[in-house]
């Protein structure tokens, strides 16, 4: 039996018909694979929402308030894990459709353009997650605990005095009754009664055991701003994020294209710096959804190094190009 070839794209030559019908072939497939991974998606959904939600309740957490978050509309807790079960699913079935699209492209590419794609598909690939990544462990924490803590930093004062300032005593208020001391459990003590309150010291909450099952009370900011948080703002806010630090941690690919197609020299990207890192600053603060200094500050680093990265990318990419020219010579 004879060997069986590896896929050459050059072998075959087809139609427009036969280019048509091979889009819809892939794209059947692609469909396919995206289905697949919304249905494993969705089936762990519960778990990809506390994902998404875990920096904002860590950070409420450690300003002791509640890590409950609030919706005023009825279908938008389901219209929220259906957006993060799409977004999820396409995230994960992206090389799945990446490959069926390259199956279909490679065959109207000259050899030379399917070797720039080869070759630096995987890059892309690894800075867009690092991207993803980076706001996840770093801009989101960072940014949602200056935010907190700078909110619940403003005090309530309604008599008009300072916070330093002291009411004025006589005699000392006698209770009528001794105060109500709650208990304090880490979750649900075990054997709850009927009607039993406690303090849940994981959730910051006043539960109380009623209908069969823990129900809580909120623990608010005691200062003039109290936090509540709608789940479908921060949803967005997440994944708004998520896209913009994903593209732009593509710096260094559209750097190195530029200087490769000719449109800028190396020389040039050198003298700009000063011009492009103010260029950058002024981005990140347009299309940070946070809008804060945080994470103006958190994207503005990144890009700077990202395009130190594209320079090098585009020196030793250059020196290679000249030493294959000079072998080529006679």
């Amino acid at each position: 039996m004879p060997a069986k070839q590896q896929f050459d794209p050059d072998d075959y030559r087809m139609t427009v018909g036969e280019h048509l019908e091979e889009l819809r072939h892939r794209m059947i497939l692609a469909l396919v694979g995206f289905v697949i991974a919304v249905c494993l998606c969705f089936w762990f959904a519960p778990q990809i929402v506390t994902l998404f939600c875990k920096p904002l309740t860590d950070a409420l957490a450690d300003n002791g308030m509640t890590t409950q978050l609030s919706y005023d509309e009825v279908a938008e807790g389901f219209m929220v894990v259906i957006k993060i079960t799409l977004v999820t699913a396409f995230a994960f079935a992206s090389p799945w459709i990446l490959y069926q699209l390259w199956q279909f492209v490679a065959a109207g590419l000259y050899p030379n353009e399917r070797k720039y794609v080869t070759k630096f598909l995987p890059l892309s690939i690894t800075l867009l997650i690092s991207g993803m990544l980076f706001v996840y462990f770093f801009i989101l924490p960072w940014t949602l605990q200056f935010d907190i803590k700078f909110s619940s930093a403003i005090e309530l004062n309604l008599t008009g005095r300072t916070p330093a300032t002291k009411p004025s005593t006589t005699a000392p208020v006698k209770r009528a009754a001794p105060p109500l001391i709650l208990p304090e459990y880490d979750g649900t003590p075990a054997d709850p009664r009927p009607n039993e309150i406690w303090v849940d010291r994981t959730r910051n909450q006043i539960m109380i055991f009623h209908g069969g099952e823990p129900r809580g009370t909120s623990f608010s900011s005691n200062q003039l701003l109290r936090p509540e948080y709608k789940l479908s703002k921060y949803i967005n806010l997440v994944i708004a994020m998520l896209l913009a630090f994903g593209l732009c941690f593509q710096l260094p690919l559209a750097v190195l294209a530029l200087e490769r197609i000719g449109i800028i020299e190396v020389q040039q990207l050198r003298e700009g710096r000063r011009y492009v890192y103010f260029a950058m600053a002024i981005l990140a603060a347009c299309i940070t959804p946070g809008g804060d200094l945080i994470s103006m500050i958190g994207l503005t680093g990144p890009l700077i190094l990202l395009y130190e990265m594209g320079i090098w990318l585009s020196v030793v990419g250059r020196r290679k190009l000249e030493k294959a020219e000079a072998a080529k010579a006679p």
